[in-house]
């Protein structure tokens, strides 16, 4: 193997591109914009270890209406984009059945119970162990009726081996203080931990990445096809450039699928555009994640401040932000942390590449040998990338994978 060329600067591909470049591969990342503010920069900065439950499980779409109705609410539909989106509903529905729900959850346990083993070498290598803070995480409930509700996907997070214990709602403020009295149950995971910055992560890997051999090419991928040399792909750009390498890893989030389809493999994929408000003098002090189970948000504590993140938008690539969900997110935040200020909050969106089945797609491209996919983490795209860089690299070497990649692989959308 001489040279693997990435598409994708965030932290899947870097994640990837460390992994390649240990064995001693030449890596070339290709990316229109390699310090842009794309998902990898802006998310909540979990490493959410015990997130093991599908987004789709029994009883989620009848709740779909109420979310809908709410202008600012968790979810939200363009009308433009609902009729492209209805087959990836229709496979979300499907992956929502108990049986699947099971399966799903022992294909993310796979993944999960490797991260850390693959994450903290990765960040230690590049000096960048002081970046993981790992106190645990507090899931927060409002009412008692609620949690008991959550119950079963509790007990499938222990079957899964996922540490938890249920806390009343003193026990939850004994933890973290600046919760209101609202709260009333809670749930800590202590395997969950979350990073100091994840744009600052992902830059200083980055920087540690190209003073150790890595190549960045600036450049906006248009297509992706084999190479006139056995065993060559190359990698079109928009300008009319042509690179040329044994292997290509797409690792592009959310437009990984407009690539795909290019290549002829059909695939589920779409942008879940997610929303956060950054406030850099917040106020209150909290000491870990927060996850509002009621409300679908989440508040993490940074080194730039408190990020308070949520929410679900499905409208397709290019539809503008509505930044208006970033400041509803922020008020929501201040009904549960008294004392919360909003003043000089930074507002931003990104694009989480969702499945239907919450499941990343990992694997070689049936239609194409020398294409290795690598996108569609959702919400865990920070928490799995060190382990997807590991298994693709392992499957760019021809090594056997560490995990059986069979639930990951695009043909489960043919």
């Amino acid at each position: 193997m001489r040279h693997v060329i990435v598409i994708g600067a965030g932290i899947v591909g870097l994640a990837t591109a460390h992994h390649l470049l240990k064995e001693g591969v030449r890596v070339t990342v290709v990316d229109r914009d390699p310090e842009g503010d794309k998902a990898s920069f802006g998310n909540a900065g979990g490493i959410a270890v015990t997130e093991v439950i599908p987004a789709s499980i029994p009883g989620v779409l009848w709740k779909v209406p109420g979310w809908l109705s709410d202008p600012l609410g968790p979810l939200a539909i363009r009308p433009s984009h609902a009729p492209r989106l209805l087959p990836w509903l229709l496979r979300f529905a499907g992956a929502g059945k108990p049986s699947e729900v099971k399966r799903i959850a022992a294909a993310l346990t796979a993944l999960n119970a490797r991260v850390y083993e693959d994450l903290l070498p990765l960040l230690a290598e590049h000096g960048l162990h002081e970046e993981l803070q790992q106190f645990g995480a507090l899931t927060v409930y409002e009412k008692a009726a609620a949690f008991d509700k959550d119950a079963a996907q509790w007990d499938l997070r222990r079957a899964c081996g996922v540490e938890v214990h249920a806390l009343s709602g003193n026990e939850a403020r004994d933890i973290e203080p600046a919760l209101g009295p609202s709260i009333t149950r809670g749930v800590f995971m202590p395997q969950w931990s979350h990073v100091k910055d994840p744009k600052t992560l992902v830059d200083k890997l980055r920087q540690s990445l190209a003073a150790r051999g890595l190549f960045i090419q600036i450049g906006e991928v248009c297509g992706i096809h084999s190479g006139l040399e056995r065993d060559a792909v190359s990698v079109c750009l928009s300008d009319g450039r042509r690179l040329l390498a044994d292997k290509v890893v797409v690792a592009a989030g959310a437009w990984s699928g407009l690539l795909a389809r290019r290549i002829g493999d059909k695939v589920l994929l779409e942008s879940e555009r997610g929303y956060n408000t950054t406030l850099p003098a917040p106020g209150v002090a909290l000491s870990r994640e927060i996850i509002f189970a009621e409300r679908h948000f989440v508040a993490t504590p940074l080194s730039c401040g408190l990020r308070i993140g949520g929410a679900a938008e499905f409208g397709g690539l290019y539809a503008p932000a509505n930044f208006k969900r970033s400041q509803a997110l922020a008020r929501l935040a201040a009904l549960y942390l008294p004392g919360l200020r909003l003043e000089g909050g930074t507002c931003w969106a990104g694009h989480r590449p969702a499945t239907p089945d919450s499941l990343p797609v990992i694997g070689v491209s049936p239609r194409n040998p020398a294409v290795i996919y690598a996108f569609g983490h959702g919400h865990l795209g920070l928490t799995q990338a060190a382990t997807t860089g590991r298994l693709v690299s392992d499957i760019a070497l021809g090594k056997p994978p560490l995990v059986d990649l069979a639930p990951y692989a695009i043909s489960r959308f043919n």
